[in-house]
């Protein structure tokens, strides 16, 4: 079932990127020969020689066949834009990414390790009293990549010149693009892996072992096991990502990366390396799906198969005396900037003070037009957060409704995860026009993929626990135990993951509108103040930090209000069980 859903899915993308250059409405020689020279008004003579030389007046129909048969003769064709062959561009740049990719990864476990480290050490010392409110994680998570490349690259490659500024030159041009990836990767998988493991080191077992003398290191090895398989589906959407959503950071340090060629050839509808990096990524998400799911099948074991889940069930934990502080301070600040910012003009230009320092007359300074920062921070929150809550739900729904359905949507989950955002925003905005919900639009078709990975585990998890075997024994149907049994389960652990990712998915809208796809200027909106201000980082700092700042506090904000929801009351069937991993 699976195996079929992947190659339904993977020729429906492939085919609908056939199309990218029709859908548009605009003449698809135009934008190749546009590509080609700084030529802005081209001849009709010139637009009908590209037409006939591409073979463009026959469709999209006849291309996607002839470039399916050249891929069986290892022929992937020609650029329409460069002339040049494609599949070794392709390879080149893949090979280039998957190194990448690599280098993020391991900055990915160590970050997560770290944000984890206290809650493994406690749990294996059956000490975890205190409930914590992950602003650590929060924070990492918040942050933009491309932000964090430009600081990166700013005080680490400018400023001391421990590592080159950019290029792909050996081992030390991979150091800060992969931390640039990793460190936010790295927080998101973190954050899960801190919330699920209290209910881990609650169980029977670990009592047992602990009042046997096991060491503690040992516990904790086991407990951080279990855990980790619950997890572990995140790390299909983020190794996509990494390759093919990483084209932020491969500009900033010059990377000749399959996300950005992708990007490139989108762009300008060079429809033949598009195709192919597109063919190389579904590939490459359907491998990391079938990877991921074996080595998580293996941590769990037979148990898996056999319906001897233990059924994870989050303590009560006493509240952190700092908990509520951290969010309820966070919320003041955030409250007080947008009060603030409401009071002003976000749309006046003041071209003497253009790049202004903070001061008395603009607390936050002002942009490259002279339009005060705190004026346009304020006047966004409310669209910004609106919006991003509202993609954010709609791709939980979708999420949930396709864990739902378990193996049956892997293959299309495995598909999707490998579309990136901009690509799905140029093919939804080539059907609906440049919009901010053509945008959000785009944003629900590839959001909903995280979602949906550690839904359809934690619902295969759920499944084989002891006490839904039970309940089936004694005649629960289907709509019972869904809402009874499945959904408390994983529903607030869906919730948890969706609010660490929300300063992504404005960040994911702020980049389609800073291509033209979404929110158009002059709208004030926070991820299109980073977008806007990013080139003048270095120069002035105030223009990104503040909007930034803003996420972040959103983000903790969020983090610290849903502390707390992983709570349920454990099934009364269970205490009739004893469970050892």
């Amino acid at each position: 079932m699976s195996a079929v859903g992947r190659v339904a899915a993977g020729a429906g993308l492939l085919a609908a990127v056939a199309l990218l250059p029709w859908l548009s409405g605009s003449d698809p020689a135009l934008a190749v020969l546009r590509a080609r020279s700084a030529d802005q008004d081209p001849t009709p003579e010139q637009l009908a020689a590209v037409r006939e030389e591409l073979g463009l007046d026959q469709g999209p129909l006849p291309h996607l066949v002839h470039w399916l048969g050249g891929l069986l003769r290892g022929d992937a064709g020609v650029s329409w834009v460069s002339g040049a062959p494609v599949l070794p561009e392709v390879m080149t740049a893949f090979a280039v990414s998957v190194t990448l990719m690599l280098g993020a990864l391991v900055v990915t476990v160590v970050v997560a390790a770290l944000v984890c480290a206290r809650t493994v050490r406690l749990g294996g010392r059956l000490r975890l009293r205190q409930e914590r409110a992950g602003a650590v994680a929060a924070f990492l998570a918040a942050l933009p990549k491309f932000l964090l490349a430009s600081l990166l690259a700013t005080v680490f490659a400018v400023w001391l010149g421990w590592f080159p500024s950019g290029g792909w030159e050996g081992p030390a041009s991979m150091v800060l693009p992969a931390l640039a990836l990793g460190v936010p990767s790295g927080a998101v998988i973190g954050g899960l892996l801190d919330q699920s493991l209290p209910a881990v080191f609650t169980e029977q077992w670990v009592r047992f072992w602990h009042a046997c003398g096991f060491p503690p290191s040992h516990i904790a090895r086991h407990g951080l096991r279990t855990a980790v398989a619950g997890v572990l589906p995140q790390l299909l959407p983020t190794v996509v990502a990494l390759v093919g959503g990483a084209v932020a950071v491969e500009k900033i340090f010059n990377i000749p990366g399959l996300g950005r060629l992708a990007l490139d050839a989108a762009v300008a509808r060079d429809l033949p390396p598009l195709q192919t990096a597109t063919l190389v990524l579904v590939l490459l998400g359907v491998v990391a799906g079938v990877v991921v799911g074996a080595v998580r099948r293996r941590l769990l074991g037979p148990a898996l198969r056999d319906g001897a889940l233990p059924a994870l069930n989050p303590p009560a934990l006493r509240p952190h005396r700092f908990v509520r502080r951290i969010g309820g301070t966070c919320a003041l600040v955030l409250l007080a900037l947008v009060v603030a910012g409401l009071a002003r003009d976000p749309l006046h230009v003041d071209t003497a003070a253009r790049l202004a320092a903070p001061s008395i007359a603009h607390p936050l300074g002002t942009d490259a037009l002279g339009r005060d920062l705190l004026a346009r921070l304020g006047h966004g929150a409310l669209r910004t957060t609106a919006l991003a809550l509202a993609v954010t739900a709609v791709s939980v729904l979708i999420g949930l409704l396709l864990g739902m359905t378990g193996r049956a949507g892997a293959g299309l989950t495995e598909v999707t995860s490998t579309l990136p955002a901009v690509l799905a925003g140029l093919l939804t905005t080539a059907v609906t026009g440049p919009s901010v919900w053509g945008a959000a639009c785009a944003v629900c078709l590839v959001a909903w993929t995280p979602y949906a990975v550690q839904a359809a585990a934690l619902f295969e998890q759920e499944r084989a626990t002891e006490h839904v075997w039970v309940s089936k024994s004694m005649g629960a149907g289907p709509v019972h135990l869904m809402r009874r049994s499945l959904l408390p389960a994983v529903l607030p652990a869906v919730v948890r993951n969706a609010v660490l990712r929300l300063p992504t998915t404005v960040l994911v809208l702020a980049s389609l509108g800073f291509l033209g796809l979404g929110e158009q200027p002059p709208t004030p909106e926070w991820g299109r103040l980073l977008s806007e201000n990013q080139p003048y980082l270095e120069l002035a700092p105030w223009t990104v930090l503040a909007p930034a700042a803003a996420l972040v506090l959103l983000s903790v904000v969020a983090v610290s209000g849903t502390t707390g929801t992983e709570r349920r009351r454990p099934p009364r069937s269970v205490a009739a069980f004893t469970s050892t991993p």
